[in-house]
């Protein structure tokens, strides 16, 4: 409970003090914005599988003892045609510079040789399980772990932490998946058949949603069973789900639908809608919203 008062707190500050939609400071940001500016670097690009998108940058924060992790989940549509890992270095460079290792992934998408279903599913769930690996050599506390994904990625964080549910018989069934504090999904497409069927264009219709779930060659009962995170509830670990007021590609309308889901389910769950704030803004440490989304993994963490 003292997670969920200190959004409503933080968000109802944030709404007093933004500027009306339209001014100059209010406009939504776009993905370029963030791109245009100098990109920090990690301290370390590692492997977790044998192709090339199978890899991740991971952030180590300055400082003896071990370190609480976030594991960063980067959008794009799960198309390998938009921006990837490099969207999401600049909330991993903050997040370490306040304490935190953060493990940055990349992952095959809809366009790279086994990307989409199985493939992008797989990849994730295997660089959340790689951190038991990198755990002793980079002083990791592994009880302390949370899931961060920005749009696709914060489907994917879900999906990540509900993969204990998954039957056996699924191909993105892996045994034993690393146990997480929670997931803090920032505008996530939580819901894949809900976006499918009502979701702006923004990320090529259902036809990327088929794409990503193997629609032309799995039976239609199966599709989401085993790829959505409103499929796999109850996921059993903390979520916040955070949502921009301005944002066009996934409006707040799905991260409540999805929140309302989980809460059915007897999930802990949290829907949070920042005042003036677009899709990227959920990712940008400049911008207001990102002050109230830190202090929310700041908390899952402690």
């Amino acid at each position: 409970m003292r997670l969920v008062k200190l959004l409503i707190v933080a968000a109802l500050t944030l709404g007093a003090c933004s500027p009306p939609a339209g001014s100059a400071r209010g406009a939504p940001i776009s993905f370029s914005n963030l791109l245009n500016r100098p990109r920090p670097a990690a301290d370390h690009r590692i492997a977790y599988g044998p192709t090339p998108e199978e890899f991740g940058d991971l952030y180590l924060p300055k400082g003896g003892g071990s370190h609480a992790v976030v594991v960063l989940i980067h959008g794009g549509c799960w198309l390998a045609s938009l921006p990837g890992l490099e969207l999401t270095a600049y909330a991993a460079d903050d997040l370490r510079r306040r304490g935190f290792a953060v493990w940055n992934i990349e992952y095959r998408r809809i366009g790279n040789v086994g990307g989409g279903y199985p493939g992008t599913f797989q990849d994730v769930g295997l660089a959340v399980d790689d951190l038991r690996s990198l755990a002793k050599r980079y002083n990791l506390d592994l009880r302390r772990v949370a899931l961060v994904g920005h749009s696709a990625g914060g489907q994917l964080a879900l999906w990540a932490a509900g993969r204990h549910r998954l039957d056996k018989t699924s191909p993105l069934y892996a045994p034993n998946p690393l146990p997480v504090a929670g997931v803090v999904s920032l505008a996530g497409i939580d819901d894949l058949l809900t976006y499918k069927r009502v979701g702006p264009e923004a990320c090529g219709g259902p036809s990327t949603i088929d794409q990503l779930v193997g629609a032309d060659r799995r039976s239609a009962s199966k599709l989401f069973a085993d790829t959505s995170p409103a499929d796999l509830l109850p996921i059993g670990t903390a979520q916040v789900i955070f949502s921009g007021q301005l944002d066009q590609i996934v409006p707040p309308i799905f991260g409540k639908d999805y929140a309302a889901k989980a809460t059915s389910a007897h999930d802990v769950v949290e829907a949070v809608t920042i005042p003036a704030a677009g899709h990227f803004e959920l990712i940008d440490p400049d911008s207001d919203a990102w002050q109230v989304i830190e202090k929310a993994i700041t908390e899952m963490l402690k």
